[in-house]
């Protein structure tokens, strides 16, 4: 995505001083001059972003693939309830249509409305090959924490029709994964897709925003909380906190979500592998692979690389960074100076 910057910008707008970015990013968006809070803006987005997703594009999606396929308008109603059973691939490309044009697409129209910069506003950037690599080292020590973390939350008294929903909810992707064949769509489909569109939302745009208004940290934690809550998995909604909060970490230190986008893919595509093993498995169910027991030891080691990973990268980015680099970002307003002439 293109960054373009006004031919006569205007030095009274404010802006965002990020040490990552060269120069400050200018707010002169129509949406800045509205004056609309960012915290609000945030919250504004998710939920536009959820109903453009489950009420709007993804049945829209869903039925234009079913009538190209061959289904009669009249037939509509009836074949909607085979999807599970014997539509998976047209409910996943559904999917996918709904996560491009309901997350994807509108995050970059509101981040142009916010400033000119917007890929500098969304941390579209390179990041460095050092820190990059340590994101990818870290989520293999995550992993057995967030392993043990989903037996600890397996455990918590969770009604038994949320349980019954959320198998409701994996039934097709069980059945995508004992495709033969099939695993270079399934990737493309459940793990590729996603994390483009979920880090462009979460942490290009929320996080920014929420960063704006309660500092890094809560940037971090707040978009963390929020990433577990939207995937409507209660049961495993504390490995999805702390792997958001993780994928927010390495954003802010990374001064670009391609360290996210890619550590999102991996942890997905890891599931998508994993699962597809035990689909096809005639002993396993996905179900299972939810119990699998950590040994305190794989847990220990996991958290000792993950902390060498993090520590690694903190060190890494405090001395690509100027030495006078604030830990939070700030938003900036031109002064005037004695003789009445602005200045940034």
């Amino acid at each position: 995505m293109l960054e373009t910057t006004p031919a006569h910008p205007d030095r009274t707008m404010p802006a965002l001083d990020d040490p990552w970015r060269e120069g400050p990013i200018p707010l002169d968006g129509s949406l800045e001059r509205g004056g609309f809070p960012p915290w609000l803006m945030a919250g504004g987005v998710l939920f536009l972003a959820l109903i453009l997703f489950q009420v709007v594009v993804a049945p829209i999606a869903t039925i234009a693939l079913l009538l190209i396929s061959g289904v009669s308008v009249g037939n509509l109603l009836g074949e909607l309830t085979t999807l599970v059973t014997e539509r998976t691939s047209l409910l996943l490309w559904a999917n996918t249509i709904g996560q491009v044009f309901a997350l994807g697409l509108p995050t970059l129209v509101v981040a142009r409305l916010h400033s000119s910069r917007s890929a500098a506003f969304l941390r579209l950037a390179p990041a460095d090959w050092r820190l990059l690599a340590l994101s990818v080292v870290g989520l293999v020590g995550l992993f057995p924490l967030v392993q043990w973390l989903g037996e600890l939350n397996a455990e918590l008294p969770i009604p038994e029709i949320v349980r019954e929903f959320e198998q409701l909810m994996i039934e097709p992707i069980e059945r995508m994964l004992k495709q033969p064949g099939a695993l270079g769509f399934n990737l493309s489909m459940i793990a590729l897709t996603p994390a483009i569109c979920e880090e462009l939302l979460f942490r290009g745009y929320v996080q920014r925003q929420i960063e704006r208004s309660g500092g890094v940290a809560a940037g971090v934690l707040i978009t963390g909380l929020i990433f577990g809550a939207y995937h409507l998995q209660i049961t495993k909604i504390i490995p999805l906190v702390v792997l958001g909060i993780y994928l927010g970490y390495i954003t802010w230190r990374s001064g670009s979500i391609l360290p996210a986008v890619i550590v999102h893919f991996a942890n997905n595509a890891a599931a998508v592998m994993i699962g597809t093993y035990a689909a096809r498995s005639p002993d396993m169910t996905l179900a299972d692979l939810d119990s699998v027991h950590i040994p305190w030891y794989f847990l220990l080691a996991g958290v000792l690389f993950l902390v060498g990973a993090v520590y690694a990268m903190q060190r890494i980015a405090h001395d690509r960074l100027p030495p006078d680099h604030s830990t939070a970002l700030r938003q900036i307003t031109p002064e005037v100076d004695d003789h009445g002439e602005e200045e940034l």
